[in-house]
């Protein structure tokens, strides 16, 4: 069975899936209790997860994005909900997957116009958007200017960093869009946009295993970019004379600092420069490493390797900018620092904190049952205030999806949806 049929079934359509149906008045009830903000049952609440297409969902290498967008679905398809996830064909995933492409687009060689990929995933989800309680974006501001003209619930979630120029009159244009931040400091540049809440990343409590005991290395993990600071990591480790491993992507555009800033600085026999690691690596090079170094040198807009580094137990050694103060506990998960000499202070204190507390935090903090209810409550409070500004008539596609009526594939249950002609387009939560 093709999705879209499976959908037009579920929601009460003629078979060409155009003119709504009447709705039963069980349905008509659920709706009216979901728009006055009860969650109701899980089942009865369909939700589409929008990604990126650079990396598969989840990245088989580097990805926070990707990894974050992951997370978030499986957690709410374990919580019990209807999930489609819209992002690149070698995506794996427990919900329905929708492949726009047929693999992420950093690893294609035969890709030329990612753009191009990204304007039909977005052709895909409006086709579809009636039939969706609530649309999850994590494509940046791409859409903007079709969920504007649309009446329907969505939420945006910025990944990246704001303070760029350029963003300023596109973000005053479409002020209406209503967006979450991934942390506090990161809606600096922009204080006033349509803020719904601040969401801090999660992550699954078994994902990372627990070490009591502390490597003999320090680590460096992310994007060997200028803004990272491997060359500063590099400093830092040959301050305290520890060895130091890098475990790093190097995309395009950082070639050229990489070849002129970094290359040289491996010769150093304390330096080991690894590549890009998956996620079981990780856990061996986050959980056996003394400490992560975190030096970076821009508005950081939360720093997944953080907690993914507490998750084991690894405390961290980061620079004061943007969200590190926000995420990390002096003293507690590690140390904020200001430069090379006082990171190299802090390494040389790491015998100070506890690694069972650096897990504590994570778990107390940072898990992806804790992102998912942040979310929910996002999406309850814009599905209620869509319902009150459409009516409870607009609303009426909130009804539990009958068992059977969708038979996704097996695998990474994979389904295209076909063209319809003629159907209609369309931390804790925050009080915007």
């Amino acid at each position: 069975m093709r999705l879209s049929e499976g959908w037009g079934a579920a929601r009460g359509t003629d078979p060409n899936g155009q003119t709504p149906l009447s709705l039963a008045p069980e349905t008509a009830h659920a709706a009216q209790r979901l728009a006055q903000g009860w969650p109701g049952h899980a089942s009865r609440l369909r939700i589409a997860q929008v990604a990126p297409l650079y990396e598969s969902v989840p990245p088989q290498l580097y990805g926070g994005t990707e990894r974050i967008v992951s997370y978030l679905t499986e957690e709410l398809v374990r919580q019990g909900y209807d999930v489609t996830l819209f992002a690149s064909g070698d995506s794996v995933t427990s919900g329905r997957l929708v492949p726009a492409c047929q693999r992420s687009l950093r690893l294609d060689t035969r890709c030329v116009d990612r753009m191009a990929h990204h304007v039909r995933m977005l052709e895909q989800v409006f086709q579809h958007v009636k039939d969706f309680d609530v649309i999850h974006f994590h494509v940046d501001y791409l859409h903007f200017p079709l969920s504007r003209r649309q009446p329907l619930a969505h939420v945006t979630t910025l990944h990246g960093r704001l303070d760029i120029p350029d963003l300023v009159p596109l973000f005053q244009e479409f002020r209406d869009m209503p967006v979450v931040s991934i942390s506090a400091a990161q809606r600096e540049p922009l204080p006033w946009a349509n803020w719904q809440a601040t969401v801090h990343h999660g992550l699954p409590e078994e994902l990372y295993r627990f070490r009591t005991e502390p490597g003999r290395y320090l680590a460096f993990l992310g994007r060997v970019s200028p803004e990272k600071g491997a060359d500063r990591a590099i400093e830092i480790a040959k301050r305290v004379e520890l060895p130091l491993k890098i475990a790093a992507k190097i995309d395009p555009v950082d070639r050229e600092y990489f070849e002129a800033v970094v290359k040289p600085l491996l010769r150093d026999p304390l330096v080991e420069f690894v590549g890009e690691i998956d996620d079981m690596e990780k856990d061996e090079f986050l959980g056996n490493a003394y400490a992560l170094l975190f030096p970076v040198a821009w508005p950081e807009p939360f720093g997944l390797v953080m907690i993914e580094a507490m998750a084991c137990g690894t405390p961290v050694i980061a620079y004061q900018k943007g969200s590190v103060p926000e995420v990390m506990e002096e003293g507690r998960t590690g140390f904020i620092v200001r430069g090379l000499e006082d990171a190299a202070a802090a390494v040389r204190r790491v015998p100070e904190l506890s690694r069972k507390r650096c897990r504590e935090v994570f778990e107390e903090r940072f898990t992806v049952a804790r992102m998912a209810r942040d979310y929910l409550r996002v999406y309850e409070r814009l599905i209620a205030e869509h319902a009150r500004v459409n009516g409870t008539a607009a609303f009426s596609h909130a009804k539990s999806r009958p068992a059977g009526s969708v038979r996704p594939s097996s695998g990474n249950r994979r389904c295209h949806m076909s063209r319809t002609r003629g159907r209609p387009t369309s931390s804790e939560a925050e009080t915007p």
